[in-house]
């Protein structure tokens, strides 16, 4: 699998999921509204739709946009 700008990795105990935009950690996301914002903050202009879009968002231990804890 080609490697994708975001990632947003499995939810942890406490709840939130940890997100990685173009290989730096950008934070724990609560929302989609938390990883469009840290996308932003990468320097990227992308809408909320691009999160269901794996060219540029893979998730990983969990399903899509479930922040709860474990």
């Amino acid at each position: 699998m080609a490697e994708v700008p975001i990632v947003v990795h499995p939810a942890l105990a406490e709840g939130g999921r940890p997100v990685v935009v173009r290989n730096e950690v950008a934070g724990l996301a609560h929302c989609d509204g938390d990883v469009v914002e840290f996308v932003r903050r990468a320097g990227l202009s992308l809408g909320e739709d691009i999160l269901d879009d794996p060219v540029w968002v893979r998730w990983k231990g969990g399903p899509a946009h479930d922040y709860g804890a474990v």
